[in-house]
């Protein structure tokens, strides 16, 4: 592996080279490359080569996210869709929570150049059952836009957007060793402010940025999502400029899809779709 790919994958991030056809995997927001494996076997098994960068800022420590802007996380995801494009006859991009605004900011700015994207857990709006109001309209603003931001941090409580009891036990006895592999495996459960802010700058882009998106599009979403209701789907389709857009609802699920009980599922449907995307490659 070369240095420069190296440093698009950072330490934690994989590429796996199998088929001419590749997608490129987003992880969410404090997460990691990891939570995307469900996905990456799966469409291996189909033939598709895959690639899992490591976002910039994630991966280690809280510091290190809170130093990290939106834009860095976005760059890391279009030089990963580069190093694809160069090698790759079509290439398909699938994301995961705020992975998936990265996704549609990628689709908005490279056009046809994005075969097809997967869109999992949306997430614009933070009105899941485990959000409380009082959160979303009153002590957020207050945080995010006065100094109080560079001081805070918000925990993720349980259930972690994880339905699965031993899957949740599982990340739960690892916050709870906070060890250095934490963060590599599981990401970072205490996202600063600073980093929830970066979040807000980076929904209000992939707003603006649905009305140019023309890439076939597969809207999965938990209707059970303890973080972002399937408002969000409805938001999308009703928003995006692409012609084919397909939905999935997937029950016993909470908002990380990938690693709870319909994780096969959710995996199989994604491969399928990808290999049900017509059209010949563009250009790079």
């Amino acid at each position: 592996m070369s240095g420069a790919l190296q440093a698009i994958l950072g330490r934690n991030g994989y590429y796996d080279r199998r088929g001419d056809d590749a997608a490129l995997l987003i992880h969410g927001l404090s997460g990691a490359p990891a939570e995307m494996r469900s996905v990456a076997n799966e469409l291996k098994r189909g033939g598709f080569s895959v690639m899992c960068p490591q976002l910039a800022g994630h991966g280690g420590t809280s510091g290190d996210l809170k130093r990290s802007r939106w834009s860095d996380w976005y760059h890391t995801v279009g030089a990963a869709f580069d190093e694809l494009r160069g090698e790759h006859r079509r290439v398909f991009v699938a994301g995961l929570s705020m992975g998936a605004l990265l996704a549609l900011l990628l689709a908005a700015e490279r056009g046809r150049r994005v075969d097809g994207l997967a869109l999992l857990s949306t997430t614009f709006f933070y009105d899941g059952w485990n959000v409380p109001r009082f959160r979303r309209r009153m002590l957020l603003p207050l945080v995010l836009y006065t100094p109080l931001r560079h001081f805070l941090s918000w925990n993720e409580p349980p259930p972690y957007g994880i339905k699965c009891e031993r899957t949740r036990a599982m990340v739960h006895s690892a916050l709870s060793l906070r060890d250095e592999g934490t963060a590599a495996k599981h990401g970072i459960f205490s996202v600063p402010a600073v980093t929830i802010r970066e979040g807000e700058r980076l929904i209000r882009a992939a707003r603006r940025a649905l009305s140019s998106v023309i890439s076939p599009t597969l809207l999965v979403h938990a209707t059970e999502d303890d973080m972002a209701s399937v408002r969000n789907v409805h938001y999308v389709a009703e928003h995006i400029a692409a012609e084919r857009v397909e939905t999935y609802y997937v029950d016993d699920s909470y908002h990380v899809l990938t690693l709870d009980r319909r994780k096969s599922d959710v995996a199989s449907r994604i491969g399928q779709f990808f290999q049900n995307c017509p059209g010949e490659a563009v250009p790079a």
